[in-house]
């Protein structure tokens, strides 16, 4: 199991990083000390140790404890009598495409800490760990404030994404304008966007309810000073929440000009079939009367009579399509 220890004292100059675990104890019952544990738990070995530091040194409750094994939960925060546990949902794109995945970070807060636990990478995190180790600024404003630098990391992370969609959907609206024929690879695009961007929508309103709790003086773990930060975050999240609102309106009327665009190319086909069935049924009428078998038909045996029959189809014809193009139908 991979456990990061990041303490500080307040007076100290920097934060101290790779506390040893037996140190753990001592540090939570020092008042003056700021803890953050990061716990990377890969397989179930690491599990079973993580599950008993939970227990044992923090004394975490054993449902908090089962919400960690699982990896499938939906954001929520939960308020106990000496800590917070939260969790909410990193993103990562996948590449070369505008789909996503959900990573998901399970926490705790407490007066003088604050515990992350995950089975991924995050990048937010890292962010946070270099910041720290630069400056302790974020220790010294108290466990609650580190706290809101790893959820305002997480939720910046995910404007990547919701840009990726904004160039997705530009990039297919142009395609669908200049597609010729009915495509089925660009309408299974703009099905497959409809679904990431549902997906963003739904994961974004979920945590909202979280930090809009988090942020409105609802727990004693974060103090009156710390709540406008995490107002802060929550203004983020609504904006990517309307933003997300928006592509999903975007993506719907792609449907509808796919399909728009789809039926004129279709009914410009049809035009040129009926003008040209147009053109030849009066010639077709032509040949069919010459083609009854009648003795006294004028021209019948007139040694002109094929080169006049066949003049005057041209006439028909060109009268026609010039009719046509003044009326604009060739256009």
């Amino acid at each position: 199991m991979a456990i990061e220890i990041f303490a500080y004292r307040q007076g100290d100059d920097e934060v101290r990083e790779n506390v040893p675990l037996d140190e753990l104890p001592e540090l939570l019952k020092d008042k003056d000390a700021v803890i953050w544990l990061d716990t990377d738990v890969r397989n179930d070995e690491d599990l079973r140790e993580a599950e008993h530091l939970y227990s044992e040194v923090f004394g975490f409750h054993y449902l908090t404890i089962e919400d960690c094994r699982e990896t499938r939960n939906q954001p929520k925060v939960e308020e106990f009598p000496d800590y917070l546990f939260f969790i909410v949902h990193g993103m990562k794109s996948k590449a070369h495409t505008s789909n996503f995945i959900t990573k998901e970070l399970d926490g705790y807060l407490g007066m003088n800490f604050v515990v992350t636990n995950r089975n991924e990478e995050f990048r937010s995190l890292d962010i946070v760990k270099k910041r720290v180790l630069a400056n302790p600024r974020v220790f010294q404003r108290g466990a609650a404030y580190l706290l809101h630098q790893l959820l305002d990391n997480l939720v910046d992370l995910y404007m990547p994404i919701v840009d990726d969609f904004d160039s997705a959907i530009t990039n297919l609206e142009d395609r669908v304008y200049e597609m010729e024929t009915a495509d089925n690879t660009i309408l299974e695009e703009i099905m497959d966007l409809r679904r990431s961007v549902a997906r963003l929508k739904r994961i974004s309103t979920r945590q909202l309810e979280v930090l809009y709790r988090i942020s409105h003086g609802e727990f004693p773990q974060i103090p009156e000073n710390v709540l406008p930060f995490y107002r802060d975050v929550h203004d983020h999240l609504v904006r990517i929440t309307d933003l997300a609102e928006g592509y999903r309106d975007l993506v719907s009327g792609l449907f509808e000009i796919h399909f728009s665009v789809t039926a004129n190319r279709t009914n410009d086909v049809m035009k040129v079939l009926a003008i040209i069935s147009v053109t030849m049924l009066p010639m077709t009428l032509l040949t069919g009367i010459y083609g009854m078998n009648f003795e006294n038909m004028p021209l019948l045996h007139s040694p002109w009579g094929y080169f006049i029959t066949m003049g005057i189809m041209v006439m028909i014809f060109g009268s026609l399509v010039a009719y046509f193009w003044k009326k604009g139908w060739l256009r």
